[in-house]
């Protein structure tokens, strides 16, 4: 990995700054807090997003709402650039979050964007969640945290040195055996208890087949006496069956009974009738025969009817003109009354225009009164007439009526007459009938009889049926009984064969889990005295063969910038042991410059160790020094050239506010800080310009 540039907005001094990082050795310069590790947190921030315990505040400048890094860099021929952003609400936190390569950029949640990036750098997924201890023991580590891990106590530096070397997993793996061999061992006492019983439950299997053998003893016993009750019940069902023949008979007897009191009663009744008909017909006969009917009476009072008739006729023309004419005359009399009551009203002659004299209508009016008065006088007389025609004319009506009476009852009589003949004939039909109905009669009773006669030896049939169903049903009970026992039985012999089975499958669990139980068993003792004290071995080999690399490279790098007589190596804890004439110094003992060195060379052995270690990694082209030199005196700045030299890395990154050093370097990138802002300008490569 080579960065390119970064790009700052509103990140601690800077406001918006722009700053490109050339290959080989550059060199961040400027005083104390002229913003060079901002740049250098940024670059970890752009990588990694916010660290477990970092807040957002330590990055976000003061008084602004929102800031933002934009990294860019080369990897494997890839041109990646990563843009995140801060926002301040009732906490800093981050916003927005994108990545591009090769000019194709996606937006993407925080913790997506990290694993993308663990992936480009191919750095373990496990620190995706974590302190990327990785980044910061390879690339960039700030002085005073290299002092302390040298300060620590060992046992936590070497769980921090296990972390990054990734041996930590043999720890993880004996801790994780001695979890996992508890948890056998409690698997094992279960599966003991599990077992304990498994003679108990064969022994259990053993007494319900005995007991099975019982029952089916005792069945066999039973369904002897099933037999012979069954053939006990089909005796009874026989002569149940025989009496219930004879009562179906008996029904049929009784039926044929109400069927012929049926027919009896029909034929009573039809011969009740026949007899009262022919008494009336007798008596019919006898009143027509004594009848005597006047042939010439009945022609008589047709012609009378018919001059009636005429004459009713004439009446009625009569009264019909009569009434016509006394209605013309009130109509005249109401017409003169009116043209009277118009001449009393007139004044002018409509004729001549001239007025109309008294005396004229006095005399109109006398002549309409004596016309009026004549009217009158006629129609007096005319209505005294019409009343003597009504008279007529209802007397006549009333003699017709009497006529047609009377002719009505002759006819009538001479209908009965001419019917006669037929009456007769009715009548001795009726008669022989009557013989046949009283034959029918006699026959029916003689029937009626003989079926009582018939019912006379089954008048006990249905006590004897009462007494055989009762025989029939408890027969059926006994042999319900019988066949529930049974039943039991052979209930009770499936559910000791149900529990038969349940107790094999049990013994049958019970076996595998003794044959597991010897496995987990075995296993156990191998994983307790086998097991771990081969991971035991091989975590003191790697880290023997670890801890002589480090020791070598850390006495090399420090030989390189110590003078004296001091010779550097690192105990069995990773723990520095400075040496001078045989005697060991105190770390705390040490000059600056050379608790400095010391800190630098184990930085450089940590580093060189952990790239050859992890040689897939892809930020092993870069690293970042923050202030190496700090305390060196001019003889160890000197040294610090070779040191450098010695380093052969493509891009090598050097915070320091030391001039001397910008002689070591190619590039010079300067930080000065006005007005609380930090300002930029870097310098074009120091060796091309020096040549």
């Amino acid at each position: 990995m080579i960065l390119k540039r970064i790009k700052l907005n509103n990140i601690r001094s800077y406001e918006n700054a722009e700053i490109h990082f050339p290959e080989k050795s550059i060199l961040l310069w400027g005083d104390i807090g002229s913003g060079k590790t901002t740049v250098l947190m940024s670059i970890e921030f752009s990588l990694f997003g916010l660290q477990p315990g970092q807040k957002g505040s330590a990055l976000l400048r003061n008084g602004k709402n929102r800031g933002s890094v934009e990294l860019e860099f080369f990897i494997e021929g890839k041109n990646i650039i990563i843009e995140r952003s801060l926002r301040r609400g009732k906490s800093v936190n981050q916003d927005y979050s994108a990545l591009t390569i090769d000019g194709i950029k996606k937006e993407m949640a925080v913790s997506e964007l990290k694993s993308n990036i663990l992936n480009i750098i191919n750095y373990p997924a496990e620190f995706a969640k974590k302190t990327n201890l990785l980044y910061k023991y390879t690339v960039y580590t700030p002085q005073e945290e290299m002092k302390q891990i040298i300060l620590e106590d060992f046992e936590t530096r070497l769980n921090t040195l296990r972390h990054i070397f990734g041996i930590d997993k043999y720890k993880k793996i004996r801790d994780n055996t001695a979890i996992f061999t508890a948890r056998l061992r409690e698997n094992i006492r279960k599966k003991e208890g599990m077992i304990q019983d498994i003679e108990s439950k064969r022994l259990l299997i053993e007494e319900k087949n005995k007991i099975i053998h019982e029952y089916n003893t005792k069945i066999k016993e039973i369904e002897a006496k099933l037999l012979l009750k069954k053939e006990g019940l089909e005796k009874i069902k026989k002569l149940v069956i025989e009496i219930e023949e004879k009562l179906e008979q008996k029904r049929d007897y009784e039926k044929e009974i109400e069927k012929t009191k049926a027919l009896l009663a029909g034929k009573k009744e039809i011969l009740s009738n026949r007899i009262l008909e022919a008494q009336a017909l007798e008596k019919q006969i006898e009143e027509i025969e004594r009848a005597v009917i006047d042939i010439n009476e009945l022609a008589t009072i047709e012609k009378n009817r018919e001059e009636l008739l005429n004459k009713e006729a004439i009446l009625n023309k009569k009264t019909l003109e009569l009434s016509g004419n006394i209605n013309a005359i009130k109509k005249n009399i109401a017409d003169s009354d009116k043209l009277k009551e118009q001449i009393l009203k007139l004044k002018l002659c409509p004729t001549c225009l001239q007025n109309v004299d008294n005396d004229y209508k006095k005399n109109v009016i006398k002549k309409l009164d004596d016309d009026v008065e004549n009217n009158k006088e006629l129609i007096e007389s005319s209505e005294k007439e019409l009343s003597d025609l009504n008279k007529i004319l209802s007397n006549t009506k009333k003699e017709i009526s009497d006529i047609e009476s009377r002719k009505n009852e002759l006819l009538l009589l001479k209908m009965k007459t001419d019917s006669i003949k037929e009456k007769k004939e009715r009548l001795n039909e009726i008669n022989k009938s009557r013989l046949i109905i009283e034959k029918d009669i006699d026959f029916l009773n003689k029937h009626i009889t003989n079926i009582k006669e018939s019912l006379l030896p089954l008048s006990n049939i249905h006590a004897l049926y009462e007494a055989r169903k009762k025989e029939l049903d408890s027969a059926n009970d006994e042999l319900k009984a019988v066949e529930i026992e049974i039943a039991e039985q052979k209930k009770e012999i499936e559910f000791a064969n149900k529990e038969i089975l349940l107790l094999k499958q049990e013994i049958a669990e019970k076996e595998e889990t003794r044959k597991k139980l010897i496995y987990i068993t075995e296993l156990e003792k191998w994983l307790a005295s086998n097991f771990l004290s081969v991971v035991s071995n091989i975590e003191k080999v790697v880290m023997l063969k670890l801890r002589g690399e480090f020791s070598r490279l850390f006495n090399n790098w420090f030989s390189m910038l110590i003078t004296d007589n001091l010779i550097a190596r690192l105990d069995e804890n990773f723990t520095p042991i400075i040496e001078q004439e045989g005697y060991e110094i105190d770390y705390s003992y040490l000059s600056g410059g050379e608790r400095t060195a010391v800190a630098l060379a184990y930085r450089l052995a940590l580093d060189q160790v952990l790239n050859s270690l992890l040689s897939n990694i892809k930020t092993r082209d870069i690293i970042i020094l923050d202030e190496p030199t700090d305390g060196f005196s001019d003889q160890q700045l000197d040294k610090m050239r070779d040191v450098l030299q010695q380093l052969k890395i493509k891009q090598l990154i050097l915070v320091s506010h030391e001039q001397k050093i910008e002689g070591f370097v190619n590039h010079v990138i300067r930080f000065k800080k006005e007005n609380g802002v930090t300002v930029v300008s870097d310098e074009e490569d120091l060796k091309t310009k020096n040549n």
